[in-house]
């Protein structure tokens, strides 16, 4: 098969990418198509040909080909629809005992174990007593189709042969067959022994996932060594797509079974491998002749899909599939998304790439800062209604955030956390009350002051001491000791009254030893009442009388309240 490459594909092309629920799309040409991880279990496939291929028209009643690297379907017919298996159901006989049982084991035949086979039968020639290995019966299983082998499988795993086929029943269950029944190990005809080329499709691709089972099934004939019952002989595998000596010989092939009943009529589940290309068929129902159909329609099959289709490399590994705004970004630097592994696909050789739909998976915004490598989402590529894969998509390029950005996200993020969201509750609210108290408290004040100032200003400048001082009545003391320093003020003194005395004015002397003289002249002792100390006024040089003060400038000597 040969190798295609994105330029054979006239790459020029443009691919609108679309994503779903999006407004937004991304658009850009898209170089590649990228093929697939694995459908599902079943999987969506082609209902027929890809309309640009011939199709092979293969003779059978049930036809299946896989890709089974991608599970991308290449040709089916009818693979959804029941069918008997006849003996390709060793491939899950093979299976189950391949899972639960070592290949070393040594088992013994017994006559119960040749019972149920019937005189019709396909036989390895195993007989009653022979000492065989586990892996001596799954070649005389797979390579002649022995049922005699079946049987004996079936007791020395599972115990009893019903147990076994429940256990087949399980297995054909967990890897997801949905049309399947087995009754019994080897494919004798029953009527609830059934299945569909899809359900054998998945088991082949379980079995054959097991090396042992492979080497097995792509063996054109196995030596077997003598036993204590037969000497050494040769084994041939049925399939004769294996024997380069047949006229059906097919060099790609690399297995699996064959099968054969009046009610199944020829089946084959086949193997081919051509230029790293790997295929699995399924042909059900196919006629009977000198070379069954199943192996001549098989062949056929298998040359069709290599001649019609490539493996095609799609993506390299971080090659840009498309380049974006990214919000926030520094300098306003775009972003480079790209694949983040190399891939590549079985596909049609004459594909148009505008054929193939690619669907994004990506956030409606890119939001700075974005390193290198991080991931961003998918892209999701199908063709002719079938999906070929995903591939994750990553930044080829780091993309910084612009400062101020950086500072408005970080203040998110701490508001966010919810105690610092208290926190800034908490101090807040502290905050607050700390302004109102001020602003009260400095209210207060200034009505206090402007309340004192008042009543200051109404107030006669003589009806003052010292500064600051209350008023004082006519005739009040003024003191004792040194300390003396106001005095008293009558009623009748004015403003232009002389400067209050000052304490240099005063001398005290003791009344008891001074008496008074007949007449007091200005300034004389005066004793005060109920004190034994006399006080005498010096009268200071009179100073030039003073303009009283104006109410603004007396209350300019208040302390502060």
């Amino acid at each position: 098969m040969a190798r295609a490459s994105l330029s054979s594909l006239n790459t020029a092309a443009q691919l609108a990418p679309v994503r779903p629920h999006s407004p937004r799309r991304l658009r850009r040409a898209v170089a590649s198509a990228l093929v697939a991880l694995a459908l599902c279990a079943q999987g969506a496939v082609l209902a027929r040909p890809a309309a640009a291929l011939d199709d092979p028209a293969i003779e059978a009643s049930s036809v299946l080909l896989v890709d089974p690297e991608s599970g991308v379907t290449l040709y089916e017919n009818n693979a959804d629809g029941t069918a008997y298996p006849a003996s390709l159901t060793k491939i899950m006989t093979a299976l189950v005992v391949l899972e639960n049982a070592d290949l070393s084991t040594q088992v013994t035949v017994t006559k119960a174990d040749l019972e149920p086979v019937t005189p019709e039968s396909s036989v390895a020639g195993f007989k009653e007593g022979e000492e065989l290995t586990i892996e001596q019966l799954l070649y005389g299983l797979l390579l002649p189709s022995g049922n005699d082998a079946s049987y004996i499988l079936a007791r020395a795993v599972g115990g009893t042969v019903d147990n076994f086929v429940a256990m087949m029943n399980e297995k054909a269950a967990e890897i997801g067959c949905t049309g399947t029944h087995f009754s019994n190990p080897c494919g004798l005809h029953a009527d609830d022994h059934y299945t569909t080329a899809r359900d054998l499709y998945l088991m082949e691709t379980a079995a054959m996932a097991n090396e042992t089972f492979a080497q097995i099934v792509s063996t054109p004939s196995y030596d077997m060594p003598a036993t204590n019952k037969q000497d050494a002989r040769e084994l041939e595998n049925t399939n004769q797509l294996l024997d380069s000596s047949s006229s059906v010989y097919y060099e790609p092939c690399t297995g699996i079974k064959t099968g054969n009943t009046d009610e199944a009529g020829r089946c084959l589940a086949g193997s081919a491998e051509q230029d790293d290309v790997t295929l699995y068929s399924v042909v059900l129902g196919a006629a009977d002749a000198d070379i069954p159909e199943s192996l001549t329609e098989t062949k056929r099959l298998f040359e069709w899909a290599y001649a019609n289709f490539s493996m095609t490399d799609l993506v390299d590994r971080g090659e840009a599939v498309e380049t974006v705004d990214v919000v926030d970004a520094e300098n306003d630097e775009q972003l480079e998304i790209g694949a983040a592994t190399a891939l590549e696909g079985l596909l049609p050789n004459d594909v148009a790439p505008e054929d193939i739909e690619a669907t994004y998976d990506l956030p409606e915004t890119i939001e700075a800062p974005v390193a290198q490598g991080e991931k961003l989402g998918t892209v999701t590529y199908s063709y002719n209604g079938q999906t070929y894969g995903t591939v994750e998509l990553v930044a080829n390029n780091d993309v910084n955030i612009a400062p101020l950005a950086w500072l408005r996200n970080t203040a998110q993020e701490l508001i966010a956390i919810r105690e610092v969201r208290i926190g800034l509750a908490v101090g807040g609210c502290a905050f607050i009350a700390l302004i109102v108290f001020l602003i009260v408290r400095g209210v207060r004040k200034r009505h206090a002051r402007q309340e004192y100032e008042k009543r200051l200003a109404d107030i006669p400048y003589g009806m003052y001491g010292a500064a600051g001082s209350a008023p004082y009545a006519p005739g009040a003391p003024v003191g004792v000791g040194d300390d003396a320093h106001l005095v008293p003020i009558s009623d009748q003194q004015s403003e232009d009254a002389a400067p209050d005395p000052t304490p240099q004015h005063i001398k005290s002397s003791a009344a008891e030893t001074a008496p008074a003289p007949a007449s007091q002249p200005t300034g004389a002792e005066t004793p005060l009442e109920g004190s034994t100390q006399a006080y005498t006024y010096e009268n200071p040089a009179p100073e030039a009388p003073k303009a009283p003060p104006s109410a603004k400038d007396r209350v300019k000597r208040i302390p502060e309240i």
